[in-house]
């Protein structure tokens, strides 16, 4: 399913400050509560429940070639976790690199973002959609 970005610098603050957190060695998760699904689940052409994602990489991390591979890396694990378990839909969801998020493989941003998710319950346990959660 195509993934919705984040666009607005209120919704970042918006999760930041008053989402939940889990965070591991190369990237750290905020959720809340999207108030909006239900007029994008309206909007959208297939009438399901979506995410809206957004992703942060600070100029902490280098330069924009290393920002760009942490963002990278960290929205190929985002699309593989959602295709292999399954993320829970109708949420605002901000993903924040880490430093340590350019030197690491793959494999390890992808454990450490399943980590994050499964203690957040966002994974489903099975690889179905769960649309209907909004």
């Amino acid at each position: 399913m195509k993934q919705y970005a984040l666009r607005e610098n209120h919704l970042y603050q918006k999760a930041y400050h008053t989402g939940q957190r889990a965070g591991a060695r190369t990237v750290t998760v905020y959720v809340l509560r999207d108030k909006q699904a239900g007029r994008l689940r309206r909007e959208n052409p297939l009438k399901q429940t979506v995410n809206r994602v957004g992703i942060s990489a600070s100029k902490k991390i280098g330069g924009a070639v290393e920002r760009n591979r942490a963002k990278r890396l960290i929205r190929e694990a985002y699309r593989l976790l959602d295709k292999t378990y399954g993320v829970r839909r109708g949420y605002l969801i901000v993903l924040v690199a880490h430093e340590s998020t350019t030197v690491s493989k793959m494999q390890d941003v992808y454990r450490d973002m399943q980590k994050c998710l499964t203690r957040l319950d966002l994974l489903t346990s099975s690889g179905e959609d769960a649309g209907g959660d909004a």
